[in-house]
């Protein structure tokens, strides 16, 4: 069989039954009567698909389709719980897996600049001298820098770090509707602060304070960041180039998978921020500070790439509309 060219045949057929699995709660007697013709007809293309052809992403799309499809022709509504799960396993790491190059892309630009700017800033006396009088910056490196994570209760400066973070997380999810445009001003920002207190801090003699502290907390948070700005620029960037799909069409779906980030990232930063608040400041000793936020790390980015990697060999996308509000009775 030609795979191609039955692609091109039938694709108007799974469009419909797509579009209307979506309306399903609006259906008209007619279209329900359509909606099962064609849920039987897909499920013939599935089979003859699964046996003729070796491209899993279409096969996982038709079988996403056909799934969804049947719940809607014989289901009934998902409890709660159901939703909530799919979200932590699919919607969320699905599209943080998929934006992998863009989240990757903005970590190396960030240490880049943060570490060019670090160098300079410790290298050249000039330059500090710009940045503060000598008394100003003696008062940073020897005391503000650490004080600023013990000197408030932790409840309350949990809560601070963690509006702090969203706030910069929303900025680039936010930015994603002018097609990402500022967010790479937004993430040198973020480098200029942190490379200026590095080269400040390493000058001084204390760079071993200042990664201890800021490590801890610093590896998810800024994780988190990396996330939100590859979600808004890939949005930008599929609008500007958006293949053979309308343009429309596609910025409808990374709209909608930009806020599954928006939201997964707000459990992630209240977390990084409860590290910060509760084990920067803690009295243990530097190496198990930072192996928390290490392990804080490690565990994220293998939840991503566990459930993100599953989701993406079953053809989700991560889009919420594609989220069955149905599940299928027997």
């Amino acid at each position: 069989m030609d795979v191609d060219a039955f692609v091109v045949a039938h694709r108007p057929t799974w469009d419909r039954l797509e579009h209307l699995t979506k309306r399903r709660r609006n259906l008209s007697g007619a279209e329900v009567d359509e909606l099962v013709d064609l849920y039987q007809r897909v499920s013939t293309h599935l089979s003859m698909l699964r046996s003729s052809s070796t491209d899993s992403a279409l096969i996982g799309r038709l079988s996403t389709l056909v799934a969804r499809a049947r719940s809607a022709v014989t289901g009934a509504h998902a409890p709660l719980w159901s939703e909530f799960i799919r979200f932590w396993t699919v919607s969320f790491p699905v599209v943080a897996y998929r934006s992998w190059r863009w989240w990757l892309g903005s970590a190396i630009a960030f240490f880049v600049v943060a570490i060019a700017i670090g160098f300079w800033v410790a290298s050249n006396p000039e330059v500090q001298a710009t940045i503060g009088t000598p008394s100003e910056i003696a008062q940073m490196v020897d005391h503000d820098f650490e004080s600023y994570y013990s000197e408030n209760p932790a409840g309350s400066f949990a809560l601070r770090v963690w509006i702090n973070n969203a706030w910069v997380a929303a900025q680039c999810i936010g930015f994603a509707v002018v097609l990402g445009l500022p967010i790479p001003y937004v993430l040198f920002q973020n480098a200029l602060n942190v490379g200026v207190a590095g080269g400040l801090m390493f000058a001084a003699g204390k760079g071993g304070l200042f990664l201890g502290l800021l490590t801890p907390h610093g590896l998810l948070e800024l994780t988190a960041v990396f996330l939100a700005a590859a979600a808004g620029m890939r949005l930008g960037w599929s609008v500007i180039a958006p293949g053979d799909r309308p343009r429309g069409q596609v910025l409808a779906e990374q709209g909608r998978a930009v806020v599954s980030v928006a939201v997964g990232l707000v459990v992630v930063l209240l977390i990084s921020g409860l590290i910060e608040a509760l084990v920067t400041p803690a009295p243990f000793p530097t190496w198990l500070r930072i192996t928390i936020g290490v392990l804080a790390e490690v565990g994220f980015l293998a939840y991503i790439i566990y459930f993100g990697r599953r989701a993406v060999r079953a053809g989700e996308t991560g889009d919420l509309a594609d989220a069955p509000d149905v599940v299928p009775t027997r």
